[in-house]
């Protein structure tokens, strides 16, 4: 094995891709649902914690019979704020790239700009900014994600399904990457 990438062999790459692969199939899974668990500790002033608005949004969109890669954009789309709130989106939707549609990678990444229409006036702000992406195709389920499942997400009195009950989920989403980088 080598000690400087610039002296990697075939060998090396083969070996060090097939690694990759098996980490990937043990880990992802298990370190979004980490992640996840410490949405709990971000409040940012809303009634729920970020957890709690993460499980009902998931909730929602289980509930309307939703696809395991929606249901997991639904309870994922907001994991960046671990990291940076203003960036959160595109931060969640590149954790997600490898797993998802593209569609849902780009609803996620704008899902700020389409959650505009309920909060931007007060900010001064254009409130119908995702006007701008009318054409694009995956419109249709930025519109869903955020209308049906992340606007209306902020009951702390909310029934949600419990974090555990959406490993099946993540597991199998994040199991199996689209592509290896």
């Amino acid at each position: 094995m080598f000690t400087d990438m610039r002296n990697g062999t075939a060998g090396d790459w083969a070996h060090i891709a097939a690694e990759h692969g098996r980490h990937q199939k043990s880990a992802a899974a298990r370190q979004i649902m980490d992640s996840l668990a410490r949405l709990k500790e971000i409040e940012v002033g809303f009634a729920a914690d970020q957890l709690t608005h993460s499980l009902m949004a998931g909730t929602l969109a289980r509930r309307a019979g939703a696809s395991d890669e929606e249901v997991v954009a639904a309870l994922c789309h907001d994991l960046g704020k671990l990291f940076s709130i203003p960036n959160h989106g595109a931060i969640a939707a590149e954790m997600l790239k490898p797993y998802v549609r593209e569609d849902l990678y780009h609803a996620i990444y704008w899902h700020q700009e389409f959650q505009g229409r309920y909060y931007f006036e007060h900010l001064g702000k254009d409130p119908e900014g995702r006007e701008r992406f009318r054409d694009e195709p995956w419109y249709a389920f930025a519109e869903k994600l955020v209308d049906e499942w992340d606007a209306p997400a902020f009951d702390p009195s909310f029934d949600v399904d419990p974090l555990e009950s959406f490993e099946p989920e993540v597991t199998r989403v994040f199991s199996n990457p689209r592509a290896m980088v």
